[in-house]
């Protein structure tokens, strides 16, 4: 390509550079009416249809242009220019390309060149750039014209930086008085500040041009109002990037022709400025368009991955990698799971044809939930060689991704450590289309749930936890079928409440003797009733044990209340708050259990019981007492305690009926008299709420209500439990 200047006495190229300093200013105060300006620059553009692929041709000039001034920066590092140069630069589409346009980019810096020196108005060279490149489309039009400034430009720079050591480069340098220039660089410092900052805003528009030029058809149309906008602003965009290597290109070419002599006037780099200041705005404007747009897309394409992933589900699959790459991560290039006992990663084929868990949840997840299932998990692990143990944990971690703190990667990588099954790599894998399947199909709303998926990737159980927490991991398959099954096996007995938790209560049970389940948050109340179940456990004879278990919530008033048991010797007492919150989440995760499976029956007394004493729970002190297994009595505080101290009243009847169902009778009277209330909450993070309740005390339809709830310990009032 040629790219030589045609000579010009000194002080000719001196007026011509005035003059253009001149003219230029001249020109951007009489043509302030953009509107006029661009008709006469869209009157020029007459595309043939023809279709050039200018990125490889862009990152060509974005890499001449790093390499000449390293104070020019790009989108691209250095090695990553250069490994994707190398790439294109090999390509035979791409040299073909180059020897189609070559000719075209030689007359652009030729144009441009001579404009240049002949004083040519600014607006006026631009224009005749445009009449030269009328077929091309527009960000043809301005790759092709920064290729034929990057040319000269990198020319000026590749001498600037070799003379001193090739004698050619030397002989050549001196032609272009570049000795002197490079001589008094510190003078013209300014100047090349100034240019090097337009020019890095001239390659973000450009990058931003073709940017908009690759979105995808399939996903955007000019429909879209940010798409249409962008493209009416587009021409703009490139007008003034090309006006602006107008420019730039002038201030080179009156180095070269003048030297140093002609130091960089005030006139001169408030042009410049302004240019740069112009294009900013004008980038900023179009970055803002293409968020948008790329908004547009991603909801297009999520839309598009949510309606595949449903369909995915429904069809029938020989194994269950589809579904698991579709869920996960469906590309190969990388390992998107760490394996929890060898802290590795791996590949999704480790759970191929494997019954999967997937353990859904935040980052909120609790220490007692994990302790439990890891429990349950571990104990599970050495029955492997059975059918029945064949089953992998994976934990999907569901982030916000518009938050991002160093505390969130530190508890994320925390949790991941902590879990001895297979976890998703990074949270950032999960994909949004995944998440609001996970949220819309599968109910998700913050709380953890255990998504089973069989050997062919179906669904068995929407949830599992529940099951998990009520009969671990003998509940495998973990299929609704399988959890129906276990409900029928069922009775109201005491090892419902307490198995998998304390095997203490259950060597009582096989003893067959009376035990008392309590609770509450009430120490005074607690004293009460152990120092009176005691004493009418004395005078009728009967082996009595007691455990105190606690409360659902208000974990402070559960502590003093297990102190004040264990100083004063009470009663046995769970001193791991774990073991309280695991009986109370098996309880809630029954009532749950029954309500996925749309068998929340309210005249199944097994359900009814489990119900009032969650209720119970929530408004005080209770008590349950058994006979080894079988329940005997489910009661409130008040009708609890007033049966003990009324013993004197029903003792006659023990040698009768026996301990239990005098005790039963009597406090059934008592209950018929004052029937406290029931109440349930359900979390709105549950995901499924029943739609109507009955009473289990009254057998009425209970009344609804939202509820606002602050859950820190010993701050929420005792009056709004009464």
């Amino acid at each position: 390509m040629a790219s030589g200047l045609p000579f010009r006495h000194p002080a000719q190229g001196f007026n011509a550079s005035q003059q253009l300093i001149k003219s230029d200013r001249g020109s951007m105060l009489t043509m302030s009416d953009d509107n006029v300006m661009m008709k006469q620059i869209v009157g020029t553009h007459a595309p043939d249809g023809r279709e050039v692929d200018v990125k490889p041709l862009l990152h060509l000039v974005e890499d001449i242009l790093k390499r000449a001034t390293q104070q020019i920066d790009t989108s691209l590092t250095t090695s990553q220019a250069h490994a994707e140069l190398e790439d294109k630069t090999h390509q035979v589409n791409f040299v073909s390309m180059l020897d189609a346009l070559s000719y075209t980019i030689d007359r652009i810096s030729c144009e441009i060149a001579y404009k240049s020196l002949d004083g040519t108005d600014a607006h006026a060279t631009t224009v005749s750039l445009f009449n030269m490149l009328p077929s091309y489309s527009w960000d043809a039009k301005l790759v092709l014209t920064l290729a034929a400034f990057a040319l000269n430009y990198g020319e000026f720079w590749l001498l600037a930086q070799i003379y001193s050591s090739n004698q050619l480069a030397k002989s050549m340098a001196i032609l272009r008085q570049l000795p002197s220039i490079m001589e008094h660089s510190g003078p013209l410092k300014p100047r090349f500040d100034a240019i090097n900052n337009l020019i890095k805003v001239m390659m973000d528009v450009a990058r931003c041009v073709v940017e908009f030029k690759d979105l995808p058809p399939a996903y955007i149309s000019n429909e879209v109002p940010a798409l249409s906008t962008a493209m009416a602003h587009i021409p703009t965009a490139v007008y003034w990037t090309m006006r602006s290597v107008v420019a730039c290109a002038a201030q080179i070419t009156s180095l070269t022709t003048m030297g140093h002599e002609f130091s960089i006037s005030t006139t001169v780099a408030w042009e410049l400025s302004s240019l740069a200041h112009k294009l900013s705005n004008i980038l900023d404007h179009l970055k803002t368009q293409l968020a948008t747009c790329y908004q547009h897309i991603d909801e297009k394409r999520n839309v598009e991955s949510f309606r595949m992933l449903k369909n995915l589900f429904e069809m029938v699959h020989i194994d269950n990698m589809k579904i698991l790459k579709a869920l996960i991560y469906a590309k190969d290039d990388i390992q998107p799971l760490i394996d929890g006992s060898s802290k590795k990663r791996v590949h999704l084929d480790v759970l191929r044809r494997k019954n999967v868990l997937l353990l859904i949840s935040g980052l909120d997840m609790s220490n007692d939930e994990l302790s439990i299932l890891e429990q349950i998990y571990n104990e599970s692990r050495p029955h492997e060689a059975r059918l029945e143990s064949q089953y992998e944990v994976v934990w999907v971690p569901i982030v916000d991704r518009s938050v991002q703190s160093d505390a969130m990667k530190e508890k994320f990588e925390s949790m991941q450590s902590s879990m001895p099954w297979y976890t998703v790599y990074h949270p950032s894998l999960i994909e949004k289309a995944v998440i609001r399947f996970i949220k819309e199909v599968w109910h998700f709303r913050n709380k953890p749930i255990l998504v089973v998926l069989d050997p062919q990737g179906k669904v068995v159980s929407p949830n599992a936890l529940h099951m998990m927490w009520i009969w671990g991991s003998s509940a495998f398959p973990f299929t609704s079928l399988r959890e129906e099954s276990l409900w029928r096996d069922e009775t109201w007995r005491l090892e419902l409440l307490v198995d998998g938790i304390d095997p203490v209560i259950l060597n009582w049970i096989k003893e067959g003797k009376y035990i008392f389940l309590y609770g509450g948050d009430d120490d005074e109340w607690a004293r009460k009733f152990a120092n009176t179940a005691r004493a009418v456990a004395q005078a009728a004879r009967i082996p009595l044990e007691m455990v105190y278990v606690g409360k659902s919530s208000k974990r402070e008033k559960i502590r003093r209340v297990i102190a004040t048991i264990t100083v004063e010797k009470l009663s046995y007492v769970w001193q791991d708050l774990t073991m309280i919150w695991f009986f109370w989440t098996r309880l809630e995760s029954m009532v749950y259990s029954k309500i996925q499976l749309g068998r929340l029956d309210d005249h199944d007394p097994m359900m009814q019981e489990i119900k009032k004493l969650l209720s119970y729970d929530r408004e005080g002190g209770w008590a349950v007492l058994s006979n080894g297994s079988n329940v005997v009595a489910n009661g409130h505080r008040t009708t609890v305690l007033q049966t003990l101290l009324e013993y004197d009243l029903w003792k006659a009847q023990v040698p009768v009926k026996g301990f239990d169902l005098a005790f039963r009778d009597h406090q059934g009277s008592i209950h018929d008299i004052s029937r406290p209330c029931c109440r349930f909450d359900f979390p709105m993070t549950t995901g499924r709420i029943p739609e109507t309740m009955k009473c289990p005390e009254c057998n009425r339809t209970m009344e609804k209500f939202s509820t606002f709830l602050c859950c820190h310990d010993e701050v929420i009032p005792d009056e709004l439990f009464k």
